[in-house]
This record gives structure tokens, C-alpha cells and sequence, in this order.
């Protein structure tokens, strides 16, 4: 049995170690999560729904702990931790306090005039156990949220967060065990990559994976050779476009929380911006402005916080070493070799220009504070530029003209867009949220992140009061009946005499074979 070792981002030094999940325990985890999902499944959704409201209860009952062990383990300030962590969650499960019963509701459907006299419905049934596998840049609102979506259908879950932020998982852990939930409903493995491939060979019934493209790839092989469905929010690479007709300000202000709110490593991070050329000076002037007033010193003031995990530190160098070993200009901040050596992971936020869209900073996503600035001219560029990206998770377009700002937003290549506003999208719960080409497969949030966790079963009745259907055996003398019947129905206009006849011939048709048995 391996330990998992919890550093504070911010001083570089453990908090704890902890025991991780022994890999030979997966078997058993799955088995507990089948067994539970045998009661689970019968309870009404709001029978469910109880346990979250106390959940969320005990969640805000804890709040200062909650703070304090997610803004240490993961690095973050305070305000994101509310805002981001904390708010967001306890807002997707009002969400499901007041909706899913409605969502998961039994519904009827339209049954067409040719089978007349049956009527249809579909249930939502539950898939079974769900493995969520969840990252460690959000790592309490990104495991919590489709953790929960999977619950209120019925489905046990069990959850791997990430080994980065080991703290946070435990954290969690134990809000299910206060809230009260069944055993073996919600089950947390605590491990490394090695432990969720093993629960992945365990065959659960779903997976849901937020992280990068490289691991999300990985994950999809192994799915598909045991055909076990998936959803994948992978990496982003989310462009902003500013119009010279935009409000500067907010534009400017915007830019910069959106790239370096919890600095910079959210999938949905703004890496790049197009300012139309006429007012890109402008823009810079105000955007480095801004910029300067930003206070990063750990406090409960502070408006940046630290990386987490430090790897990624080293992704950001050499991002920046690339770009501007090509001829990328530092508008503000230094060389990567001139950052100094601490204990902590601390990056001070960088501002570049002079960029060209092959350089590694515009083409993979950096995930740190840095923000990349690139002049346009005209829209028919401005969405060339903005879909010239392997990913498509989310995009930001700022304009007055909300005309152009909408038909921009039709042709960009991206899962979500925001106008006049970033990244927020994802903390609206009605929404949908996934992304396109290298950002993942799939969606989870609003409506369809309820749906994605039961299995749409079709129900067709009929009363069974006939002895036999007209399209049943025999076929003897039907074949000029159905002809004319698709003719008068179907054609380019329908004849409803000529369709009314040959439907009743066909019914007197069958009337006779039966009455001949």
C-alpha cells in the first residue's frame, strides 16, 4: 500500500500523507458499489434528493473547514475557493433539489396515426456504477458535481480523485459519510493513475473523466475495449475575440480574470486573444494596467493564488521559452531562466505579444498564467484565427453588436460561448458543458448531464384487445394496400380519402384472416 503526500502549493511544504487505496481492493469496491445499487435504484428521486439537501447542509455547516483544506491543498485564494469551489457545487445541487424529479420523470411521447390504438413512453433507468475521475485544477467542484448528476438517477458512484490534491478527496469523503448516504453509494479511491486503470477493469457501467487530452485518450482505449460508455471533458485551448466596437474596459478586465483565475490552470482558461487591430494598443495599454494592480501575496486579499501541481510549472517554462526563443515579445513579467528558485509554486502572471499561431503557446494548452495577445483584422479573420486549434472547449467574443457577436458565435468552433462575459457558462447548471475536436467527447450539466447517467428505455403499448395486426402474417394481397397507403400519406401531398381507404382495406383485410382461423 502506497502514500499519498499533500503539499501546500504555497509554501512547497506537506501537510500530510495519507494511505493510499490498495490496488487489490478495486474488485471489492466494485462489488460494495453493485450491492448498494440494488436498494439505491428503488429509492424515489426524492428520496434521493433528501440526501442532498443534506449534503449541502453539512457542506455549509463545515464551511470554514471546507475553505481552509481546499485553499491549502489546492493553492487557490479564498474568494476562488467560495466562488469557484464552493458555490458552484451548492448551486448544482439546489439544481437537483428542485429539478430532477421532473427531469427523470416517466415521460409520454407521440405515437404516429399508423399505429393507431398503441400509445409510447420512455423511463430513465440507471445505468449501474459510475467511476468519476476527477482533476485536481477544480478538484472539489469538478468531482462533486457529476458525482452528484450520477447519484440522483440511481447509480452508485465511485469516485477517484486526483492524487495531487489528496486532502480535498478526503474532504469529500467524509461529507458523504456526515450527509448519511447508504454504504457503498458513494465510494472514494484514493490512488494514482495505476488505481483507476484497475477500476476500469472492474467494467463499471460508465466514466466520466475531466483532465487532459493525453490521459483522456488513454482512458477512451481502455473503455472501448471493455464497451463501456464514456464522457470526456478533456484540455482547451479557448480563444477571446475583442471587436473594436467592444467596451474596452470590461473587455480588458475580463481578459484578465479569465486567464488568471486560479492562475490560469482552468480548462476553460482564455490562452488567447484577438484584438481587432485598431484598438489592439489600446487594449494592451489597459489590459497591462489592470494587471499591475493584482496582488499576489497569500492573503485572504490575494487575487492569485499558486500553481498546484508542480509539473506543470515546468509546461509553462517551456511554453514560454518557446515562444519567445521565436521572436514572442514579454510585455510583462521575465524569462523563465530569470524566475527565481522557491519552495513554493508561485508564477507571476506574463503578458506576451508578437506571437504567431505555431508557436506551442498557441497551439497547446499551457495551463498557467500567461496570456497571449494577437491582433486581427476584420471577423472573417477574427474566427479564422479563433478556430485554428485542435480544441473547442469555450470561446469569449466581446461586442457591442450583439448581431455580429451571435453570428460569431455560430461559427466558432466550441462547446460554449460566452459574449461579453468568460468562462462562467460552466456555473450556469441549466447549461451543457463539454467540449469539440481535442476537448472531449460528450456533455454533462443541465438536462443532459442528468440523462447521460440512465439508459433511455423505450416502452411501446398496446392494450391486446386484437387477435392479430395488419402488418403481421400473412402478407397475402397487402402489398397494393401498403403501397397506395405510403403514396397517400407520405407523397408530396398527402391524400387523406385515398389514405383512409387503403388503411381501412387493410384493417378488413386482416379482420378476415383472422375470422377464416
Amino acid at each position: 500500500m502506497g502514500t499519498l503526500t499533500a503539499v501546500n502549493p504555497a509554501t512547497g511544504e506537506t501537510i500530510s500523507e495519507m494511505e493510499a487505496t490498495p490496488l487489490e481492493s478495486a474488485g471489492s469496491i466494485m462489488a460494495d458499489a453493485r450491492l448498494a445499487f440494488r436498494s439505491w435504484k428503488n429509492l424515489s428521486v426524492s428520496q434521493r434528493v433528501s440526501y442532498f439537501k443534506a449534503l449541502r447542509l453539512t457542506m455549509l455547516d463545515s464551511l470554514d473547514h471546507c475553505v481552509d483544506v481546499i485553499a491549502k491543498d489546492a493553492g487557490k485564494p479564498k474568494v476562488e475557493v467560495i466562488t469557484a469551489e464552493i458555490l458552484t457545487t451548492a448551486e448544482s445541487i439546489k439544481h437537483l433539489e428542485k429539478h430532477a424529479e421532473k427531469l427523470l420523470k416517466t415521460k409520454r411521447v407521440k405515437t404516429p396515426i399508423t399505429l393507431l390504438g398503441k400509445r409510447s413512453y420512455i423511463s430513465y433507468e440507471p445505468r449501474g456504477t459510475v467511476l468519476v475521475i476527477s482533476p485536481w485544477n477544480y478538484p472539489f467542484s469538478l468531482a462533486m458535481i457529476p458525482v452528484l448528476s450520477a447519484l440522483v438517477s440511481g447509480n452508485c458512484v465511485i469516485l477517484k480523485p486526483s492524487e495531487v490534491t489528496p486532502m480535498i478527496g478526503r474532504l469529500m469523503e467524509s461529507l458523504f459519510l456526515k450527509a448519511g448516504f447508504p454504504s457503498g453509494t458513494v465510494q472514494v479511491a484514493h490512488g494514482k493513475g495505476d488505481l483507476g486503470a484497475k477500476l476500469i477493469e472492474e467494467k463499471p457501467d460508465y466514466i466520466l473523466f475531466t483532465g487532459s487530452a493525453k490521459t483522456g485518450k488513454i482512458i477512451q482505449r481502455a473503455a472501448a475495449q471493455l464497451l463501456i460508455p464514456t464522457t470526456l471533458e478533456l484540455s482547451g485551448k479557448d480563444p477571446m475575440i475583442v471587436y473594436e466596437d467592444a467596451n474596452l474596459e470590461r473587455a480588458a478586465k475580463g481578459a484578465l480574470w479569465g486567464a488568471l483565475t486560479n492562475s490560469g490552470q482552468v480548462c476553460m482558461s482564455i490562452e488567447r486573444i484577438y484584438v481587432e487591430a485598431n484598438v489592439y494598443r489600446k487594449f494592451m495599454k489597459l489590459l497591462k494596467s489592470e494587471a499591475e494592480k493584482l496582488l499576489h501575496d497569500g492573503s485572504v486579499d490575494s487575487d492569485l493564488g499558486f500553481m498546484t501541481f508542480e509539473p506543470q510549472v515546468e509546461i509553462v517554462k517551456e511554453h514560454v521559452k518557446d515562444a519567445v526563443d521565436n521572436g514572442a515579445v514579454l510585455e510583462m513579467g521575465s524569462l523563465p531562466e530569470k524566475w527565481p528558485k522557491e519552495k513554493n509554486f508561485k508564477l507571476e502572471p506574463l503578458i506576451l505579444s508578437n506571437l504567431t499561431q505555431q508557436m506551442k503557446v498557441m497551439q497547446e494548452e499551457t495551463f498557467g498564467p500567461v496570456i497571449c495577445v494577437l491582433p486581427f483584422k476584420g471577423e472573417e479573420e477574427a474566427i479564422r484565427l479563433a478556430n485554428d486549434s485542435p480544441y473547442g472547449l469555450n470561446a469569449s467574443i466581446f461586442t457591442r453588436d450583439l448581431k455580429k457577436a451571435k453570428r460569431t458565435a455560430a461559427r466558432l468552433e466550441s462547446g460554449a460561448v460566452c459574449i461579453n462575459e468568460v468562462i462562467i457558462s460552466f456555473a450556469n447548471p441549466y447549461l451543457p458543458f463539454g467540449g469539440v475536436k481535442g476537448s472531449g467527447m460528450g456533455r454533462y450539466h443541465g438536462d443532459i448531464g442528468i440523462e447521460i447517467f440512465t439508459e433511455p428505455k423505450a416502452v411501446l403499448v398496446d392494450h391486446g384487445w386484437k387477435k392479430s395486426e395488419v402488418n403481421w402474417f400473412p402478407y397475402r394481397g397487402k402489398f397494393p394496400l401498403f403501397y397506395d397507403l405510403i403514396l397517400a400519406y407520405y407523397g408530396k401531398r398527402k391524400n387523406w380519402m385515398r389514405f383512409l381507404g387503403s388503411f381501412l382495406k387493410l384493417l378488413k383485410k386482416s379482420s378476415i384472416e383472422r375470422g377464416m382461423k
